[in-house]
């Protein structure tokens, strides 16, 4: 007998109310047959290689350029080792927890180590009677938890030891990651049976990762010279082959978030690319006015700035929409990444939540808006704006506390049995040569 995974209800269909939204999958199990399509198999496979590009090369190469040369191999090393276990720890565990039939905030333990799943075990979609392997699934999903828990690192980059970045991760992605998830897309999510709308990850990756950042940029303090010595990045060529990278990867991040190889895909792929172009944009035209010179690392954050804004509403809004969530977020974080940093304090050192952070919230937010049918969304005759901001607004609020709470208690753990930060003098020196005994460049 066929095991029948949940998989996340994102991007729900205009006809889908929130009355029925508890029913949903009933309905879809209720399904007489059940018809796995070779393209939607197809482009699922596409989507998750897309999503590992991403982190490995995208996400590695643009926070490897943007650190000082003596630590560029060291980020990547992170990058690189903590999508590596976060994958692993999700094959063992992370995805009976996060989508299995449990409460509103975590699963069950029914598919412990992936116990019964097999080759014909079957996946949800958005489609009554259509399915998916359940492997697609699983391992579409496990790039997500992957690349989260990889951003993070851009916050505590140049001076965390290595072994305290892994440790961190597994008790962050195991504490925070999986309920979050659970709760916004799993089966009786606490956030999912309220109507929360996330069709890709704006709560679950980017504000759950930006929060978790920003603690542990407070925890560690400043990096050694932060206000004397030059912390220019050492290669913005590869920051910039790093963004384009993301780009290219978010169609998989975004469109393989529907599931299917239909409209629904072609709607998210659309969003991702306008929205990204007009966040480009409006960074360049607000560095033009401010410092008299557009940049190429604006334009790169840019683009940055925008992914990370459409993600949620990627498969809910029209593409006029898109442009004006892609811009607002590309001004709030040029913000996030000038104003609000100085007001906190914190050496956030690539700024992810400066970007990540306040674009999702943006993003989210502005979701509960564009989503509106009369501003070109697929919501509902009957949709309310206020009503599903004020929805949105406690899925960023949750994920913000629940998340920070996390990453707080981790960190300390962290602390107490390892230590967080390396020795000055090793700082000094940089973690490449002093944690990994490598040096990225010879001369």
């Amino acid at each position: 007998m066929n095991h029948v995974a949940h998989a996340p209800k994102r991007g729900l269909r205009t006809a889908i109310t929130l009355a029925g939204l508890a029913c949903f999958a009933p309905v879809l199990h209720a399904a007489p047959t059940a018809t796995v399509s070779k393209g939607d198999v197809a482009w699922m496979l596409t989507s998750t290689l897309l999503v590992l590009m991403m982190t490995v090369p995208g996400l590695a190469l643009f926070y490897g350029g943007l650190v000082r040369a003596k630590n560029v191999l060291s980020v990547l090393m992170q990058v690189l080792t903590v999508f590596s276990l976060i994958v692993v720890l999700w094959m063992l565990y992370g995805y009976t927890f996060a989508f299995g039939t449990g409460n509103a905030f975590i699963g069950n333990a029914s598919n412990l180590f992936l116990r019964g799943v097999t080759p014909s075990s079957l996946a949800d979609t958005f489609t009554a009677g259509v399915k998916l392997p359940e492997y697609v699934f699983i391992v579409f999903q496990a790039t997500f938890a992957g690349i989260t828990g990889a951003l993070i690192v851009g916050s505590f980059a140049e001076r965390m030891k290595f072994s305290a970045v892994l440790l961190f991760s597994a008790l962050w992605f195991t504490f925070a990651y999986i309920p979050i998830a659970h709760m916004v897309w799993g089966p009786g999510g606490f956030m999912l049976t309220r109507g929360a709308l996330d069709f890709a990850g704006g709560t679950v990756v980017h504000i759950n990762a930006g929060i978790a950042g920003l603690v542990g940029a407070y925890l560690l303090g400043p990096r050694i010279g932060i206000g004397s010595d030059s912390m220019r990045p050492h290669n913005l060529t590869h920051t910039m082959v790093g963004a384009a990278l993301l780009w290219v990867g978010w169609f998989g991040f975004n469109a393989g978030s529907n599931l299917e190889a239909n409209a629904g895909a072609a709607l998210a792929f659309i969003n991702t690319m306008i929205a990204t172009a007009a966040a480009v944009l409006a960074w360049l035209a607000v560095e033009r006015v401010i410092r008299g010179k557009p940049s190429m690392l604006g334009g790169a954050s840019g683009a940055v700035a925008g992914l990370v804004a459409i993600t949620p509403a990627c498969g809910t809004v029209g593409p006029m929409g898109s442009i004006a969530i892609g811009a607002a977020a590309s001004l709030a974080c040029v913000w996030g990444v000038t104003g609000l940093k100085r007001l906190l304090g914190a050496d956030d050192a690539l700024d992810v939540f400066g970007v990540h952070g306040v674009g999702g919230i943006v993003g989210a937010l502005l979701t509960g808006v564009f989503t509106a049918p009369v501003l070109g969304g697929t919501g509902a005759a009957d949709f309310s704006i206020v009503h599903q901001v004020m929805i949105q607004a406690l899925g960023v609020l949750v994920t913000l506390v629940w998340s920070g709470v996390v990453a707080l208690v981790s960190y300390l753990i962290v602390k107490a049995v390892l230590g967080l930060r390396v020795e000055e003098e090793q700082e000094r020196e940089g973690l490449d040569t002093t944690t990994h005994g490598e040096t990225a460049y010879e001369t």
